[in-house]
């Protein structure tokens, strides 16, 4: 049975690319997994059934396991019977009709509006390249609520200064243009006329935001420079390039802008994950109100 186990680790590693970290996660998850079917006599990856994986859902519960790590684990378990199946070792997956352990997911954990100005404004104290393009993101991602990986796939022809929009491709390949407000617009013109240039150090790149090499940044790169500049601002809590997509959403509600409206921005395909916004609205008011009038 860990023979099967080490193919689709294998499986995982060279064909679809997953990390160390990854993988170390599923070795871990599945390990757990075998050492239970072996005390339940199980001796092959055919004789696991149904009832095998309900009762395995159990064990973890009863052993106080967070709902998400039990998704988490659920959720190899199933990935690993389906390679299976798709391998030809088994011919029925066993996880098939089992469905993944509800997860309630925490509320997003947005910037005040004076933590994010606190934010904005340290790469704007300096006239580097590096501080130009760092300036010119975070204006661009706060304006528009963008995610990560829609701001670094951004190319330059999507910007529009005249108009004043930028064009995003998101979720589906589903486009959408977006308002940039007069300070993002301005980022933007100082980041392509007096940085970019020398970023790109004659490279031909057609990638919006490019590292000092010229090369598309990565989201790897944008994640440290946000970490960078919030323990700048003295930001103590964790800061992420998602932190900006929450706090646009927050504070557009916040100043009145419609569900619909926030929705059609964050290109949110259903409305209820544009909905958690205003449960983050209300927790927030209430934890104001609470620090303005301390229980005796």
């Amino acid at each position: 049975m860990q023979t099967q186990i080490e193919e689709f680790l294998r499986f995982l590693a060279v064909e679809k690319g997953h990390s160390k970290h990854t993988i170390a996660a599923y070795r871990n998850d599945l390990a757990q997994f075998l050492n239970y079917m072996a005390g339940e006599a199980v001796s092959s990856w055919q004789d696991v059934d149904r009832p095998h994986i309900l009762n395995y859902i159990l064990y973890l519960k009863e052993r106080e396991y967070a709902p998400s790590t039990v998704a988490r684990k659920i959720a190899a378990v199933k990935s690993f019977f389906h390679f299976l199946v798709a391998d030809g070792v088994l011919q029925d997956d066993p996880t098939v009709a089992v469905d993944s352990p509800p997860v309630e997911k925490p509320l997003p954990h947005p910037l005040s509006p004076e933590e994010m100005a606190r934010l904005l404004a340290e790469p704007a104290k300096s006239s580097t390249p590096k501080a130009l393009r760092d300036w010119a993101m975070f204006e661009l991602m706060y304006a528009t609520g963008m995610r990560a990986s829609e701001v670094i796939g951004l190319e330059v022809e999507a910007v529009d200064l005249e108009a004043g929009t930028v064009r995003c491709l998101g979720k589906g390949n589903k486009e959408r243009i977006l308002p940039l407000y007069e300070r993002a617009q301005e980022a933007l013109k100082a980041y392509l006329e007096n940085a970019r240039p020398r970023l790109l150090r004659g490279r031909d790149e057609t990638a919006l935001f490019v590292n000092h090499r010229g090369r598309p940044l990565t989201r790897q790169g944008l994640w440290l420079i946000v970490k960078e500049y919030a323990a700048a601002a003295g930001i103590e809590r964790p800061v992420t390039p998602h932190t900006f997509r929450h706090s646009f959403a927050t504070h557009m509600l916040d100043g009145g802008a419609g569900l619909r409206e926030v929705q059609q921005l964050l290109g949110h395909s259903n409305i209820s994950s544009t909905q958690v916004y205003t449960k983050v609205s209300t927790r927030l008011k209430r934890e104001a109100y609470d620090r303005a009038h301390p229980r005796a």
